[in-house]
């Protein structure tokens, strides 16, 4: 067996169609990353600023989150205008100048669709609640009270109650699977269907590289509205919603993730292929049936390009066995799905804190993303291990958190600003008080600091993502082999003409690996993999791992 010790394998890239594929995805939430004009919130201007910075991190996209028109009830995802950018954030010409100025830097840009909802102050649905004979009367979700005036069945929000809501102009119920301001369009209706694809079609024509689409799979309801069974206490799952809410409670069998749905995402990839080098990435949230959902959703080459699920966003810490769990499921329900893994985003507490992790654990884990087969999304200040905020409940924001509070602090503490200067009273995010506070902890790891700082977490993430980008197995590749013994989890990477061994010890107990025969090289020594002896052994410590490629053929 030769064992050999070299920096990297040359490799040619995924073409430039399918960018997607394996690519890394920056989430910027602009609310809070930088901003530039000095009211306390991000905006499009701040976020043109730090392009450089972003692009430095050699991802290939950037996911902007909403900022549309809206009134803010739950910070842009409740639009009352698809076409026209929110004040708070800027105007459509600093879009503009962002989208110029990211492609100029190699960016791919992407931005956050909600199709599934408005906001009730949108255009369509004031003429819609205004009466039973309009033209827009059924382009949302409106049902008549039961005779006893209860709701039309049993179906609850994510964000706490009831999913219906009365309305006196009608006297119906209308749909809202989060706020009651947040009503749910009408999908059935074809009208519906296409004003949205118009909505999507004025942002490909812009220049939008492609879509990350909220809720993708609440998109259709069940005609019939039948009501939801009960879900037996050993199958709730808290990746959806916390587990004080009684949506946990549910089986979403009639509410959500219905089989129409398939025929418009069909529609939505027709359009988006009619732009060059577009992708769409979906969000399926499902806590029984994600992965399945995910497999139908990106099956083919008719559908969406990729989605994620909730798998690694949940509480539960990745471990060995856990990992394969999830891949051997993905296996069984929908081998050729192509997925996008995230382990922070904007909903969930950041991992660092979620898992508990420590920085040794911290830089094993952005290995390990940029080693499993799919894409990746790294949330803002993931690349910094920033843990979550302590946000007091005199300062919180989302209405999720002061509904649930205190057994669930809601969203706040993963979306507090950006941390770019160690030094300065706001963190370099703003020269007024920010919309939520800054974490003194997470200042504490600012960008200035860990760019002068050769070892930072900043540089390892940068040199994980590289590493990605040198070797297309890593990047595309197939998934083979994967093994769990005890802490350690392992596995093949294979694109044809290059195969590369993974092995991550996930716990803080010593493991060993063996390297299968072979002639293989030892890569990503600047980021700790670890070599393996003359025998192909590999002893692996606490949140250590080795990573080792060869040629085929």
């Amino acid at each position: 067996m030769n064992v050999q010790n070299t920096s990297h394998i040359a490799a040619a890239t995924v073409s430039n169609s399918e960018w997607w594929r394996g690519g890394v995805i920056y989430q910027v939430y602009p609310r809070s990353f930088q901003d530039s004009n000095g009211d306390g919130i991000g905006d499009l201007k701040g976020i043109t600023q730090r392009l450089e910075y972003i692009s430095s991190l050699g991802v290939d996209a950037v996911w902007i989150s909403p900022f549309f028109k809206s009134p803010m009830k739950d910070f842009g995802y409740d639009v009352s205008d698809y076409r026209d950018v929110d004040p708070m954030f800027g105007t459509m010409e600093d879009f503009r100048e962002l989208l110029d100025q990211a492609h100029a830097l190699g960016l791919r840009v992407m931005i956050d669709l909600v199709l599934s909802h408005t906001s009730d102050q949108h255009p369509w649905f004031r003429e819609s609640r205004a009466g039973r004979d309009n033209a827009k009367h059924n382009w949302y979700v409106w049902a008549d009270p039961q005779p006893d005036g209860t709701p039309p069945n049993n179906w609850l929000s994510i964000f706490g109650g009831s999913a219906w809501q009365w309305d006196t102009r009608r006297e119906q119920y209308y749909l809202h699977n989060f706020l009651t301001s947040q009503p749910d369009l009408n999908f059935h209706c074809r009208e519906v269907q296409d004003a949205l694809l118009d909505v999507a079609r004025f942002w490909l024509d812009m220049g939008v590289d492609g879509f990350r689409l909220d809720t993708i799979n609440f998109y259709f309801h069940d005609k019939q509205l039948r009501s939801n069974p009960a879900l037996p206490v050993s199958e709730r799952n808290a990746s959806i919603a916390p587990m004080v809410n009684p949506y946990n409670h549910q089986d979403h069998l009639y509410s959500k993730s219905q089989p129409e749905n398939l025929a418009f995402l069909e529609r939505l990839r027709a359009l988006t292929d009619e732009h060059e080098d577009r992708a769409c990435l979906g969000e399926v949230g499902d806590a029984q049936r994600g992965l399945e959902i995910m497999g139908e959703y990106t099956s083919g080459d008719k559908r969406m390009h990729m989605c994620y699920a909730f798998e690694f966003l949940e509480k539960r810490r990745i471990t060995a066995s856990y990992a394969k769990q999830v891949f051997d499921q993905l296996e069984s329900k929908a081998g050729d799905a192509w997925a996008c893994w995230a382990f922070s985003n904007h909903d969930v507490a950041r991992h660092a804190s979620r898992w508990g992790l420590d920085e040794a654990a911290l830089r094993l884990h952005s290995v390990l993303m940029m080693s499993l087969r799919g894409s990746a999304c790294l949330y803002q200040g993931e690349e910094l291990g920033l843990a979550e905020a302590d946000v007091p409940f005199e300062s919180l924001q989302d209405p999720y958190g002061i509904e649930f509070w205190p057994e669930f602090k809601g969203r706040d503490g993963c979306r507090t600003p950006m941390v770019w200067k160690t030094q300065d009273e706001n963190a370099g995010f703003s020269g007024a008080r920010p919309w939520l506070p800054v974490s003194a902890e997470q200042a504490a790891s600012a960008v200035d600091r860990q760019e002068s700082d050769p070892q930072a977490l900043l540089h390892h993430y940068r040199r994980a993502i590289a590493l990605r980008h040198s070797h297309p197995a890593l990047k595309s590749g197939a998934q083979l082999d994967m093994t769990a013994a005890g802490d350690v989890l392992s596995f093949l990477r294979d694109n044809g003409s290059e195969q590369i061994f993974c092995a991550f010890n996930l716990g803080t107990e010593t493991g060993q690996v063996t390297l299968p025969q072979g002639d293989w090289h030892i890569i990503g020594q600047d980021l700790g993999s670890v070599a393996a002896d003359a025998s192909g052994q590999v002893a692996l410590g606490a949140w250590q791992f080795c990573l080792a490629a060869r040629r085929k053929g």
